[in-house]
Formats: structure tokens, sequence, C-alpha cells
């Protein structure tokens, strides 16, 4: 949901931006673009740590067979902390970047752009906070929203595998369970692969620009943010495709729902059987969060999300 808003927001401000030399709704979108996409980093990296520890407690768990699919309630609990906590680390954005312009010598064209500068208008402890959070800035992203989801999602996976090669040699495990436990932890070997290569251009050019920015023209500081914004961009179109690619029981269910919203769920009974099944199997397996038994299917009463 949030790569749908970062393309359906952002991605039309910086293309008209850059077609008429326009900033697309002034100061507000100076300050909301980079808002939404430093977000959109946090609730990344915050996942796919909150993935990392579901595979281990996957792997950790001592009925790992008969693990019960987890609470709706329980489910957005944990996705409000992520994007809370994404949207709360990114309200510096808000107060560091402002409207700027400037007429080019040559066309003499007035053209908008925004700049990283704090408003001296804000209080001083305000604006002594945004400067400090300005100086840091490079390696906060460097740090929290780079090193932190691939360190974390690399420990986990080498402490999952280590415990599960462990358990392989004191007890034999259904063939099933164990490829479809394999099949997860590439999901989020997957994720967290498009993620850093994405990223790994931005943080380049933060500490190039850091050390180097006195050097180099204003035409190529732009010029690295809008490539660092396609990568973004990238990121955002890749990962949900990736995501219902790699996970199959969360891919199934999408194309269940927009198959269904298509035919307008018309109450025949053939379909009616075959979404049925559909639902049986879709329960059966093991969506890309949470394990259920193989062993018992779910009784047809059960059938259905808590949501």
């Amino acid at each position: 949901l949030w790569d749908f808003l970062i393309l359906f927001f952002c991605l039309p401000v910086v293309i008209f931006n850059e077609i008429t030399k326009k900033r697309l709704l002034e100061d507000v979108s100076c300050r909301i673009v980079p808002f939404m996409e430093v977000s959109s980093l946090g609730v990344t990296t915050f996942s796919l740590c909150a993935l990392g520890i579901d595979r281990f407690h996957a792997a950790t768990s001592p009925q790992t067979s008969t693990r019960p699919i987890e609470q709706c309630q329980s489910i957005i609990a944990k996705l409000a902390v992520i994007w809370v906590g994404s949207m709360t680390l990114s309200v510096p954005e808000i107060l560091l970047w402002q409207l700027a312009q400037d007429t080019s010598p040559v066309s003499g064209v007035v053209t908008e752009y925004c700049t990283m500068k704090p408003s001296s208008n804000l209080p001083e402890s305000v604006y002594s906070l945004v400067l400090t959070y300005q100086n840091a800035r490079m390696w906060w992203y460097f740090g929290c929203y780079f090193c932190l989801p691939i360190l974390f999602t690399v420990s986990c996976q080498l402490v999952t595998r280590r415990i599960s090669s462990t358990e392989k040699k004191t007890e034999c495990r259904g063939t099933k369970h164990s490829q479809h436990e394999r099949h997860l932890n590439c999901t989020i070997i997957g994720l967290t692969i498009i993620y850093g290569l994405c990223t790994t251009p931005e943080n380049v050019c933060n500490i190039v620009v850091a050390y180097m920015s006195p050097d180099m023209s204003k035409q190529t500081l732009d010029l690295l943010n809008l490539i660092n914004q396609f990568f973004l961009f990238f990121k955002c179109s890749v990962t949900p495709v990736l995501l219902l690619c790699l996970c199959r029981p969360l891919g199934q269910a999408f194309m269940d729902c927009c198959c269904c919203c298509c035919e307008g769920c018309s109450p025949d009974t053939a379909s009616s059987e075959g979404s049925a099944d559909s639902k049986l199997k879709t329960e059966m397996s093991s969506s890309i969060f949470f394990d259920k038994s193989r062993e018992s299917p779910p009784p047809l009463l059960a059938l259905g999300t808590p949501c």
C-alpha cells in the first residue's frame, strides 16, 4: 500500500517538475514528497526486520508443525507500529525542505526546485534539532535504512538456518514443511536483495555529495537526485510484483480477489465450488507471515480470515 502511495503521488510530481520546471503543489510537494519517500524506506526497513523475527520464531517454535494463524488484530497492531514509527522518524523531512527559485542565465526561464534548508521562522529549539538532523542525515540514512535491514535479515537467516540444520539431525521433519520454510526464507532474501540494490546508489550519492558538493555543479546534483528517485520508484514497482510471484499463497489469494471483482461475484454453483476449493487450498498452505498445520486441514466452517 505504501509503495502504491509513492507511485501514485510522488511519481507524477517528479515527472511534472522535470517536464515543466515548475513544482506541482509548490511548497507542499517539496515537504510531502521527501517525507513519503523516507517513510517508505522506514516501512520497508521495519517490515523486513519483522519478517526476519517471524522466520526466527517459526524455526525456534517448539510446535512448528501446528503453529496457529495469528489473529487479524495482532497483525494490524504490528503494521500500525511499523507505519507510525516510520512516519514519526520522517517528520524532520517536513521541516527540512522548502521551495526555491532560480533563473537560468542562458534562457532566463525561472525554474522551481526544492532545497534542503530549514526555515528561519522555526522556533530556536526546533531549528537546532532540524540542523542536527541535516548534519547527521547521511549517516542516519546509511545506518538505519541500509545497514539495519540488511544486517538484521542476514543475521536472522544465518541463525534460522543453523537451528534448522540442527533440528534436521535430531528429528525427522516433513519434506513439504521444510520446502515451504525454505521458500519463505528465499522470499525474504529476495525482498532484501531488491531493497539493497535499489538503495545502494542513493547512499553512495549521499556520501559523495557530502564530501564533494562544493566541487559539483547544481545540474550534477539534480541529476544524482533524479537517479536516486528513479531507483526508489523502481523498488516500489518491483517489490509488490516480486512478493506476489514468490509467495504463492498470497499471489493466489490476490488473483482470486481480482477474479472475484471482475466476475462481479456471480452466485454460480460451479464457480462457488471452485472458489471454496481454492480457499481451502489457501488455508492449508502458509502465508508469507505465518505458518499453519498441514497435517490437519481446517473445517469448512472456519474458511476465511479473521478480517
